[in-house]
């Protein structure tokens, strides 16, 4: 492996995955629940962006400036090229962080979002990072960072070694890093068949490898199989970030403000009783064994009046993005599952079910119920993925063109893949979740096919010939949902019950 990697797998590409949480939108709800005042976001950037689908998605859909880096050149230009398709003024870089951090035709950043890297590089790394934070983040300026959390990963840290020990020292490198976990992971599951101590100590350690197993394997290779690997407790991140001068403002998960369904009452009532919040958090991992940490820090952290928190909160706006009668009450915290109250719930959902626009303070007129509760919904409901927080109108008006020009270009990459699942939205200033033959049902929309007959013809056709082509390869099928009857009731359904919502949220052409 070449020296440029320090240790980072470079040989196999990241996932086209989508992190909303990266959505600087997102900040205004989850800071408005802590009683916190957020920036607006004109510059923002993305340390080690991936195949940069979220900083393209971002700055498509929204007025924001985006800049980022990810040093895999390979990345980068998949990243480049889609900036260049959609306008959407996306400077993106491959460069190592500390040649990034120097260059001069950077502006200072409203927010710097980091997802899952910080976890996967070195100290030295680490450092280059904070001190870019320090001299880049703006005054009042938000840091979004998620990492790989003790005390969740305490039990797995030691398997996870044994596999990329494997991997390393057993493993061939010539038949690449694909080969050499499957190796890892079928020595593993040999081993915990002679029942060693280490798995009667650790019972859910076997349960955990075989989920492992079914994931894929360009995300095993990234999150487990990187030279540095390193779970974090809160409060060594907290000691990290302090030359930045950032303070922690909250969750970047909105199902983490719900105390009601991750912490039981004599859980919360500990919680309550120690007065250090930075030391709450850390407590709060054991409770809820943290594996995983979203969370929002600030430089200056302003407290709201609660007037001007209520002021505020009956600005946002959302959209119901789920039919309503689709619309789970039910809901998953660490608690398990629970069932969203229905005469809060109810009357929310009755009055947005018309998929317009609307504001938390209409929704309070049109309910009667307290803006907290409905604040509290708009948490859950949005983190729960039925509704969408929506950003200004003339945000919107801007965002329309970039939007449109990068989702042809991916529904068009969705005609030789399913790898990308996300398209742009100007009306939630990023990207929403969208099915492979979904995309060409829009892809024959654009193309002049007005009934679900049609488009489900169309994306028949398309996987016929890329099915063709497989076999002659010698190679699997793509998929096995080729048959034309599926497809006819996959476009019905998308006609009777997305397309409309696609329309509101500025994707459907």
């Amino acid at each position: 492996m070449s020296d440029w990697t320090a240790g980072y797998i470079a040989d196999i590409g990241y996932t086209f995955g989508y992190y909303s949480e990266l959505n600087p939108l997102r900040v205004k709800l989850a800071f408005l629940s802590a009683g916190l005042a957020y920036p607006e976001m004109g510059n923002a950037c993305e340390l080690g962006f991936g195949q940069g689908m979220s900083a393209n998605l971002h700055a498509a859909a929204s007025v924001t400036q985006w800049h980022g880096t990810d040093f895999n050149p390979s990345q980068a230009g998949f990243a480049q090229e889609l900036a260049g398709i959609s306008g959407g003024g996306a400077k993106l870089f491959d460069e190592a962080f500390a040649d990034f951090a120097t260059r001069s035709d950077l502006p200072e950043f409203d927010y710097i979002g980091l997802h899952g890297i910080w976890s996967w590089i070195s100290d030295e790394n680490r450092g280059v990072i904070v001190e870019f934070i320090r001299r880049k983040l703006k005054v009042g300026g938000v840091l979004y960072i998620s990492y790989n959390t003790q005390p969740g990963w305490a039990s797995f840290a030691p398997i996870r070694h044994l596999m990329t020990e494997h991997a390393e020292i057993i493993g061939a490198e010539g038949n690449g890093i694909v080969s050499r976990i499957n190796g890892a992971l079928d020595f593993t599951e040999k081993l915990f068949a002679t029942q060693p101590m280490y798995a009667r100590a650790n019972p859910q350690i076997a349960e955990r490898i075989q989920k492992i197993k079914e994931q894929n394997r360009h995300y095993l290779a990234h999150e487990y199989f990187n030279r540095d690997w390193l779970p974090m407790h809160f409060a060594t991140m907290a000691e990290w970030l302090e030359p930045a001068k950032l303070s922690f403002a909250c969750s970047a998960h909105y199902m983490d403000h719900i105390d009601a369904i991750n912490l039981s009452s004599e859980q919360q009532q500990f919680l309550a009783a120690i007065p250090d919040a930075m030391f709450r958090e850390t407590t709060r991992d054991f409770m809820v064994n943290q594996q995983f940490r979203r969370d929002y820090w600030v430089r200056g952290p302003r407290k709201l009046s609660k007037l001007a928190q209520a002021e505020q909160a009956r600005q946002l706006r959302v959209l119901l993005v789920q039919h309503r009668a689709d619309v789970s009450l039910k809901v998953t915290g660490n608690l398990g599952e629970a069932t969203m109250q229905d005469h809060v719930y109810a009357p929310i959902l009755n009055t947005i079910a018309d998929h317009q626009i609307i504001s938390l303070g209409q929704i309070e007129q049109a309910t009667g119920l307290a803006l907290s509760q409905i604040l509290q919904a708009a948490l859950v409901l949005i983190g729960g993925g039925s509704v969408v927080a929506v950003q200004d109108d003339a945000h919107i008006a801007k965002a329309k063109k970039s939007c449109e020009k990068l989702n042809y270009y991916l529904c068009n990459q969705a005609r030789g893949s399913h790898d990308i699942s996300h398209l742009a939205s100007p009306v939630s200033g990023g990207g929403i979740s969208i099915g492979r033959f979904q995309q060409l049902f829009l892809l024959a929309r654009s193309q002049g096919k007005k009934h679900p007959a049609e488009w489900a013809q169309f994306a028949w056709q398309i996987l016929a010939m890329q099915n063709q082509t497989l076999v002659k390869e010698g190679q699997a099928l793509e998929t096995e949902e080729d048959n034309l009857a599926e497809l006819n009731r996959q476009a019905q359904t998308f006609s009777e019950k997305q397309l409309n919502i696609f329309k509101a949220l500025g994707i459907a052409w």
